[in-house]
């Protein structure tokens, strides 16, 4: 029989993300600015490293800021499905970027560990410093906040990012502090080091994520289980459903399924059912577009799908072969 297709509005203008790309870009440049000013006044290699990766934060804000104004862009003839998965390509760049940040600290911390050098006017460029990683912080934490109640893991990636940088800037700090308090020259670069190293497993997440998203990855199991829960109220044993499967695209979630009814009803009864779930299904998962096909309950065809999927039937559900 036939199918039924309903989209929920996709994410545009009215959401308006790329002022938080923007917040992100300005953060970065207010940010670089103190960092060299740390650097020039102390001569530390942990300050320049901390300066390296906020000229990443910079490229990877635009990067961002260009994302998500292509993933605002609402479905067209060549693109049915929308823009979102841009969001996903802007999280690899962010994610490849702090690789490149981790590995030029990782570089300086070590040319500085093998050709020590006095540090100057600590005090000052410390305090530079601080300055830097309490503005990295709480745009941060904005960023995060806002990715997370948008569903943007741009932003999210964007936030943590800047996290990072916080990380990497109380490690240098420290790292300076026991510059002066041992007299050990080479601390500042082991510090600068390690940084490096922790900055290369945020890195990491991020491209695994980015990957996991643009694989067509399921719902979050929290997801699945809302939208089971929602289709047990429709089970019956006049009513199942199976071959339910369910991705995520950026902000955007994609449903679709089998519903099977007895064969003798008729196409306007089946009609007005597959439209009563696709809108209770929309009521608990915003931002969820949803694609059904309708198929009679005694045709043994209508079970010879070969995908993979959750299944409903009555009182009861199973996602042993459902995508994980």
């Amino acid at each position: 029989m036939g199918g039924s297709h309903a989209e929920a509005p996709l994410r545009g203008a009215g959401a308006n993300l790329t002022r938080f790309a923007w917040l992100a870009v300005a953060t970065a440049l207010v940010t670089i600015a103190l960092k060299v000013a740390a650097f020039y006044v102390t001569g530390s290699v942990g300050l320049l490293s901390d300066a390296a990766e906020s000229v990443v934060n910079l490229v990877a804000a635009f990067v961002a800021l260009i994302a998500l104004h292509v993933a605002a862009k609402p479905a067209d003839a060549r693109h049915h499905y929308g823009h979102s998965k841009a969001e996903y390509f802007s999280a690899a760049v962010e994610g490849i970027m702090i690789f490149v940040a981790a590995v030029i600290i990782i570089i300086a911390a070590v040319r500085r560990f093998l050709q020590p050098q006095e540090l100057e006017q600590i005090g000052v460029g410390l305090a530079i410093s601080v300055v830097a990683a309490l503005i990295n912080g709480a745009v941060a934490v904005v960023l995060i906040r806002a990715g997370r109640r948008h569903n943007s893991i741009t932003l999210e990636a964007d936030g943590k990012h800047l996290m990072t940088d916080l990380v990497t800037t109380i490690g240098v700090i420290a790292g300076v502090l026991l510059v002066v308090w041992t007299g050990w020259l080479r601390l500042d670069p082991v510090i600068a080091f390690l940084v490096g190293c922790n900055i290369i497993v945020t890195g990491w997440g991020l491209v695994r994520r980015s990957v996991d998203g643009l694989m067509d990855h399921t719902m979050s199991q929290e997801d699945n289980e809302r939208l089971v829960t929602v289709l047990r109220r429709f089970a019956s044993d006049e009513v199942a459903f199976h071959d339910i499967r369910t991705r995520e695209a950026g902000a955007d979630s994609h449903v679709s399924m089998h519903v099977l009814v007895p064969g003798h009803w008729s196409v306007q009864r089946g009609h007005d059912l597959l439209e009563e779930i696709e809108a209770a299904v929309r009521t608990e998962l915003h931002r969820c577009q949803i694609t059904t096909h309708l198929e009679p309950l005694e045709d043994p065809r209508s079970y010879e799908s070969g995908r993979s999927g959750l299944s409903v039937r009555g009182d009861s559900a199973s996602d042993a072969d459902g995508p994980r």
